[in-house]
């Protein structure tokens, strides 16, 4: 049962007027819904004539501290440096509680979904080797490896009842790994060079976050002012910044302070005093042992929980509705001017929207078909047909693939565009032809 089904408090009139909007934005498609429309508004507007405006916007320098701790950089940076560090501190969090509760918590409920993520990042990778090895844009072979788990979940949340439960959290698991290579490529192979000073503070750094962990220290703002220092060292590290995030979350307590016995027992006194303090025209701005209780209540609410699951639940809307929005904004404006053939005909171009549609599923098709022969069959209510829709939303690449591809071609304006206009087109159309297929499946019943 949720929350909102249970509370029965007369809600205010701001409520009942926002109620359509927050209803919208629990939906699980809502952020895809945002993703697409700013990237539909960066097309248009990097194509208009405004197009001067769009390229000056994200170029403007936006500069924080002062004198010799000055930080400068264009606005474009900021977001690409700077917020995507917050995206991949809340993807380092769902990896955190996959590897410690959820699917890949256990080598059973793990191997499918790695073996799966492993084959659908290596053959995109191949595919576009062959197309660009030896050529200028050979840098670019990580670009179609990775998967927009925004995107492929909130397609797989519009077919609804009509695929497997199991179906979903194999892409999600599939998504996670996935997450877990792009960390590791970024880090790896489109690193510039490293101060091994830098490194070592925010090593240093990181430490302190995880002693404070050990300790029991469980405020957000203890590790949100060393998650600060340790991503400006690592920005001038020459490691890429979003790393950070990653190894931040690591940090982050996912343990609770109250058993569930020790939560209810608590509870059960609180509620006690509760009903003791009640009387007419009683209320928690006039009695003292009501708004006690109250506190009481959110005090023990908060230590049966874990620092992991708050932040991440606090995070996701930033993420989901601003950041990610805000991030397509910035990056899907490609310029469609010059030759639009050439572009196409590009190894760069070819070579990713290779990997996107037609390496993403096979390769996760080949390896589930491995495991199945290995480990006897597939899950239970599941066919191939699933495990090649899912591959095919896995080909979504948007928002990673973006973000690798301002890495790999950065000072190569040419092999970038090349690289969007594949990521765009070869997103669609993956997302429309997993669509399409998970929703030819017969349900059982039909």
């Amino acid at each position: 049962m949720k929350v909102r089904d249970v509370i029965t408090c007369s809600p205010e009139p701001i409520e009942e007027v926002l109620l359509p909007f927050k209803e919208f934005f629990r939906s699980k498609s809502t952020g895809g819904i945002l993703l697409i429309a700013c990237a539909a508004v960066a097309l248009v507007w990097a194509n208009s004539p405004w197009a001067d405006g769009y390229a000056a916007l994200w170029e403007t320098k936006f500069t924080v501290g002062y004198g010799p701790a000055e930080l400068s950089k264009p606005l474009l940076l900021w977001v690409n440096d700077g917020l995507m560090a917050m995206f991949f501190f809340v993807v380092g969090l769902e990896i955190k509680r996959e590897f410690k509760v959820g699917e890949l918590s256990t080598l059973g409920q793990a191997i499918l979904p790695i073996v799966a993520a492993v084959g659908g990042m290596v053959v995109p990778a191949a595919l576009y080797a062959m197309v660009n090895g030896g050529g200028p844009g050979a840098h670019g072979w990580g670009v179609p490896m990775a998967t927009d788990i925004a995107f492929a979940l909130g397609i797989l949340a519009l077919l609804g009842d009509r695929i497997p439960y199991q179906l979903k959290v194999f892409l999600t698991a599939v998504a996670i790994v996935d997450d877990i290579g792009a960390v590791l490529v970024i880090a790896l192979f489109y690193t510039s060079s490293i101060s091994a000073w830098m490194l070592a503070g925010a090593a240093a750094m990181l430490l302190l976050a995880f002693g404070g962990n050990r300790m029991g220290i469980r405020t957000p703002v203890f590790y949100a002012l060393i998650g600060c220092v340790v991503w400006l060292l690592v920005l001038k590290s020459g490691v890429h910044s979003t790393v950070a995030g990653v190894l931040m979350a690591f940090c982050i307590p996912a343990r609770t302070r109250c058993d569930p016995e020790g939560f209810l027992s608590n509870v059960d006194v609180v509620m006690e005093n509760y009903r003791e303090s009640l009387g007419p025209g009683v209320t928690a701005l006039t009695s003292p042992a009501m708004n006690s209780a109250l506190l009481s209540m959110q005090f023990i609410s908060s230590r049966a929980q874990t620092p992991l699951q708050r932040l991440e639940y606090a995070l996701h809307p930033v993420v989901d509705y601003l950041i990610m929005p805000i991030f397509a904004l910035a990056n899907a404006g490609v310029v469609m001017s010059g030759n639009l053939g050439e572009v196409l005909a590009s190894p760069v171009t070819m070579g990713t929207a290779l990997g996107l549609v037609v390496g993403k599923p096979v390769g996760i098709m080949l390896s589930v078909f491995v495991v199945a022969r290995l480990f006897g069959g597939l899950p239970k209510g599941m066919s191939m047909r699933h495990f090649l829709g899912a591959g095919m939303l896995a080909g979504i690449g948007f928002t990673m693939s973006l973000f690798i591809a301002a890495l790999a071609f950065d000072g190569a304006p040419q092999l970038l565009i090349g690289a969007k206009t594949a990521i765009l087109g070869a997103s669609c159309l993956a997302g429309v032809a997993g669509y399409l297929l998970l929703r030819s499946i017969p349900v059982e019943g039909e």
